[in-house]
């Protein structure tokens, strides 16, 4: 599995690269995606993380404790966050990965994605009865992230409750 760290360092330096100004929230939800959808297409996880349903949306812990220090939600990741010199260990699978993502969600805002997030299933049912503005740190299922996007993947596929009638 991928270092989240590396995997964070690789995605803020594409989208910086490409003239956006990633956000801390916006970099937590992209690599949360980087994740649901390697679980839909390959069926294993490319992170070495478990991501949280927090008020803000899925977040990963470790990032979170990478920058709790210096930055908040909403700060801006810039070079100087990145650790250049760990990008060359990247192998091509998990850059096209990542880059994939990026090309369908990299367009939207930390916002943006927080509020997609908060529609999807995933990210709903980790939070359970938790209160809009109440903190919770319920990990998000990766068979629930998994089972999601594949059907989002194939919508033809039948949506599991509906399976479940039968």
């Amino acid at each position: 599995m991928l270092d989240i760290n590396l995997a964070a360092d690789y995605a803020s330096l594409t989208m910086i690269e490409s003239g956006q100004s990633p956000t801390l929230l916006k970099l937590h939800k992209i690599l949360y995606y980087v994740q649901a959808w390697h679980l839909a297409l390959t069926s294993t996880p490319l992170l070495d993380e478990k991501f949280q349903a927090w008020v803000h949306g899925p977040v990963s812990p470790s990032l979170y404790n990478r920058y709790k220090t210096t930055k908040n939600m909403f700060s801006l990741i810039t070079e100087e966050d990145i650790d250049i010199n760990s990008l060359n260990s990247l192998d091509d699978d998990s850059r096209y990965h990542i880059d994939a993502v990026l090309e369908s969600y990299g367009h939207l805002s930390g916002t943006q994605l927080e509020e997609l997030t908060h529609q999807e299933m995933p990210w709903k049912k980790a939070r359970g009865k938790a209160g809009k503005y109440e903190r919770a740190t319920r990990a998000i299922s990766e068979t629930d992230m998994a089972n999601y996007y594949k059907r989002m993947a194939q919508p033809e596929l039948p949506d599991e409750d509906e399976s479940k009638k039968e």
